[in-house]
């Protein structure tokens, strides 16, 4: 399994296009930080996309030629860097650059080497099941009858039992500071 530099377990949302990833990234996310979870979410993007409008200040910045721009106020902050034609950073720099956290939700990278649950709707855009060719598809999530796959298999409502079984295969999936008392506790016996 697949760990953050700072211990945390990393868990992938793969499906094809209208499969439900996000929903099912978004209903887990809600999940385990319900649960006492420090969550990191990572969302890979097929597409360009834009996290300051035309109009904001930082938007300004860039145009004139920052290559970094930090956004920063009391409830959060962003650093926004430019590539400028260099290669999109690879899955392991960005998670390395991440916070130390308690579980990493990664929602596309479908071909990162990384435990997934696979997301499956009807309404998907392609039908071929990703579980077939990718081994580290631990579990489906589908809103239709799964048959014949070997794979424990849940509703793309059944967020509790979806948590319970990454619980299970990731953890005990426990906040940092639960760890870090545990430890304590066995250091003394």
């Amino acid at each position: 399994m697949m760990r953050t530099p700072h211990g945390a377990p990393i868990i992938g949302i793969a499906g094809w296009k209208k499969s439900g990833k996000t929903t099912l990234t978004v209903r887990l996310i809600e999940e385990f930080t319900r649960r006492g979870l420090k969550v990191a979410s990572l969302k890979h993007a097929h597409h360009a996309f834009q996290i300051d409008d035309q109009e904001t200040d930082s938007a300004r910045h860039r145009r004139a030629g920052a290559r970094q721009v930090a956004v920063v106020s009391a409830k959060r902050w962003a650093l926004i860097s430019e590539l400028d034609g260099a290669p999109e950073p690879d899955f392991h720099e960005v998670i390395a650059a991440l916070d130390p956290c308690d579980l990493v939700i990664v929602e596309g990278y479908k071909s990162a080497p990384i435990y997934k649950i696979e997301a499956r709707r009807r309404a998907s855009i392609t039908q071929t099941p990703l579980a077939i060719d990718d081994p580290l598809v631990i579990a489906i999530a589908a809103d239709h009858e799964v048959d014949h796959v070997g794979l424990p298999v849940f509703t793309l409502d059944d967020i509790p039992g979806l948590a319970d079984f990454l619980d299970a295969r990731l953890g005990p999936l426990r906040p940092a500071r639960v760890r870090r008392a545990a430890v304590r506790d066995e250091e003394h016996l």
